[in-house]
């Protein structure tokens, strides 16, 4: 490959934000995109009705909540860099769609509420990190509301999400009392005057720590005594930094700030794209394959119905993984074994679209989708023909059995549903023994039923009702061609369900019946994950 390929794949940068609700991750998304100059004014998020929307929220019903629920992709250039930011959903009832974004990322930013800490959506997204070891990055946000101790902020990432932290600067207060940050590479104190909310730089006034006097001066004798015995017991006992624990996911780097205010976004940018790594390479069922040895190849992660009304259309998001793409060029269609040209590629800013003529290793694109591309499925170059591997398909933990209200519209039903289901953003199971008259649909976060209930009646025209059902826990069976269903002996909370590829499933009121099942029937292997 040329070297103009490599050193523009070598420019990417792909990370995902992943944070608990409200932590202020699309504050942050919007401060990230005012440096690129992407957005010339960052809208705050919350606010009237009346008010802008956050630039990447699209669908209606995010935008009559204020919250995230589709993952979408912004790109954006800073500092020599192309920096691709996988938004993901933070809501309590996310989707899916937030664990396969991870798939696609080269690194995370967990965004964690200073006055929280660890929430309990943070502790999910990061064990699909973990499972998949990319290096995460924090920011601890809201360092102008009151918050908790630092160091017990430490503390609680390292006890609940069990990976060591590194502070790269340490606050010097909070709420009121928030001044700035000490920069430990630096050693100086990075102090700051108000930076007008959504303006793009504030001043700052840096201050060797040494410089006592001075120091006392800018924040007052009892910040800056403070300050000193915290940055003595911090050199101590804080772990060292070490670049290859952070790539290998072990060592998580914390800034400290306050994306609304624009206190330390910069900062925090700038140390980021030092530490993060050019794309990774990825497996596939011929071995790894190299971003930037390898010609075009890329795997779709996400697949987007009706994003526009007026079109009835149907993107497939894809992660380039090596090479250059080029608008003109054929490509394979591994799943679907079909040589082809992509349609409209483009690239999505939030609810702008941009046609691309061209795009690297590390770049995410949309492609419409005639409706042949599944969730994991490969291309590449037409003489190629391997695989990248499966996205693993996440357990969903609840249920309901949906039901059409007019029995009429049977057709319209089946395929909203199984289109929906065909992007992700829900299961859909039958009884082990029945049709589609009934369908029993899971999904990872209840807020999916209700965007089911609303895609379904502006989209289809169908109206549904649902009725929630007491499972919670879900397995595939890893040797299913071993086991006869018909004879599997359970548990009265027990029910056989199949998916629709027929594989057969388990559903589980409470998690000891998962064990007694296994008791009862040897040799049955259940899994949590299912592969696609």
């Amino acid at each position: 490959m040329s070297n103009n390929y490599t050193e523009e794949i070598n420019r990417r940068r792909t990370f995902a934000i992943i944070s608990h609700p409200d932590a202020g991750k699309t504050t942050l998304t919007e401060k990230f995109l005012l440096y690129g100059g992407a957005i010339n004014l960052a809208g705050s998020v919350k606010g009237k009705a009346t008010a802008r929307h956050a630039v990447s929220d699209w669908m209606q019903i995010e935008k009559d909540r204020g919250i995230s629920v589709t993952s979408s992709v912004l790109q954006f250039e800073y500092d020599g860099y192309c920096i691709n930011i996988l938004d993901t959903p933070g809501h309590q009832d996310f989707s899916e769609d937030t664990y396969r974004t991870l798939m696609a990322a080269d690194s995370a930013v967990m965004v964690i509420d200073a006055s929280k800490g660890v929430e309990a959506q943070t502790r999910k997204l990061f064990k699909v990190c973990v499972m998949r070891k990319i290096p995460i990055f924090t920011f601890i946000n809201k360092m102008d509301r009151e918050a908790r101790d630092t160091f017990e902020l430490l503390d609680d990432i390292e006890k609940e999400l069990g990976i060591a932290t590194c502070p790269i600067n340490w606050p010097i207060g909070s709420g009121k009392e928030f001044q700035g940050v000490y920069d430990r590479e630096k050693k100086c104190v990075i102090a700051y005057s108000d930076t007008e909310k959504g303006t793009k730089e504030g001043t700052s006034t840096e201050i060797p720590i040494q410089d006592e006097e001075h120091l006392k001066e800018l924040i007052g004798e009892d910040a800056a005594d403070k300050l000193l015995g915290e940055v003595e017991l911090l050199d101590g006992a804080s772990a060292e930094f070490d670049l290859e624990e952070v790539q290998k996911g072990n060592l998580t780097p914390v800034c400290f700030g306050s994306a609304l205010t624009n206190f330390g976004v910069e900062i925090f940018l700038k140390h980021f794209l030092n530490m993060t790594t050019t794309p990774l390479p990825r497996k596939a069922d011929i071995g790894m394959i190299n971003p930037t040895e390898h010609e075009f190849s890329a795997f779709v992660f996400k697949i987007q119905a009706n994003m526009n009304k007026a079109h009835r259309d149907r993107i497939a998001f894809m992660r380039i993984c090596s090479g250059k793409f080029d608008a003109n060029m054929e490509v394979r269609h591994v799943q679907g074994n079909k040589v082809m040209r992509l349609s409209q590629p483009q690239q999505i800013m939030a609810d702008e679209r941009k046609i691309l003529n061209e795009a690297y290793a590390g770049d995410i694109i949309g492609v419409f989708d005639p409706g042949i591309f599944s969730i994991g499925d490969t291309l590449c170059m037409p003489r190629e023909k391997f695989q990248y591997e499966g996205i693993p398909t996440f357990a969903p933990e609840h249920f309901a059995r949906v039901r059409q209200v007019d029995t009429m519209k049977r057709k319209q039903f089946v395929k909203g549903v199984e289109q929906i289901a065909q992007e992700g953003a829900i299961q859909i199971f039958q009884e082990f023994n029945t049709g589609l008259e009934e369908i029993i649909v899971g999904v990872v976060g209840v807020l999916q039923f209700d965007v089911l209930k609303y895609r379904l009646e502006n989209e289809y025209n169908v109206e549904i009702r649902l009725e929630n059902l007491p499972y919670e826990h879900i397995r595939w069976i890893e040797n299913k061609d071993e086991i006869d269903l018909a004879k599997l002996s359970g548990t009265s909370d027990m029910k056989k369900v199949k998916d629709m590829k027929g594989n057969p499933l388990l559903l589980f009121v409470n998690s000891w019946s998962i064990g007694m099942t296994l008791d009862r029937n040897k040799g049955l292997v259940l899994t949590e994950f299912g592969r696609n």
